[in-house]
């Protein structure tokens, strides 16, 4: 089995906020496109503050407060590889968050991360119904396989 540079897929992580590692953010990507059977694809990762996505949110979504994840798909192809677009996370709310449901800041921003990825790939949960429900089919998933393979 061959495995060129073309095939394989690149995560890049940038880090405003540093409690969480860029290697575990990574990997966790890294598997979760594996998971879903996808080749020669690139994700951007960037971890942020409250202020950031604030205002992140309020350009793209005309919300004028934090969120936890924001997701830019772009689903375009550059030199070989499918650019699925870029996932922005907020560490001060994935750290409150956290702390409200009673875990770790790492599987909080493993949530967040695989959440953003849903959203990549089309699904949105905000639409209800039938759509909501194959959102969250495939975010669990996604974490059971993470939860198995990490």
């Amino acid at each position: 089995m061959r495995n060129t540079k073309r095939e394989r897929n690149r995560v890049l992580v940038r880090l405003k906020k540093r409690k969480v590692r860029k290697s575990d953010i990574e990997r966790w990507a890294l598997e979760a496109l594996s998971a879903l059977n996808l080749q020669g694809v690139e994700l951007s990762v960037y971890i942020t503050d409250d202020e950031e996505i604030r205002e992140l949110n309020k350009t793209y979504r005309g919300k004028d407060k934090p969120t936890d994840v924001l997701s830019f798909p772009l689903n375009e192809t550059v030199n070989g590889l499918k650019i699925l677009g870029d996932i922005v996370i907020s560490q001060d709310t994935a750290e409150r968050q956290a702390r409200e449901l009673g875990h770790s800041l790492n599987d909080e921003v493993k949530r967040l991360l695989i959440h953003g990825i849903v959203h990549l790939l089309g699904y949105d949960h905000e639409r209800g119904g039938e759509e909501e429900k194959k959102f969250f089919e495939l975010e669990n998933y996604l974490l059971s396989k993470l939860s198995k393979a990490l």
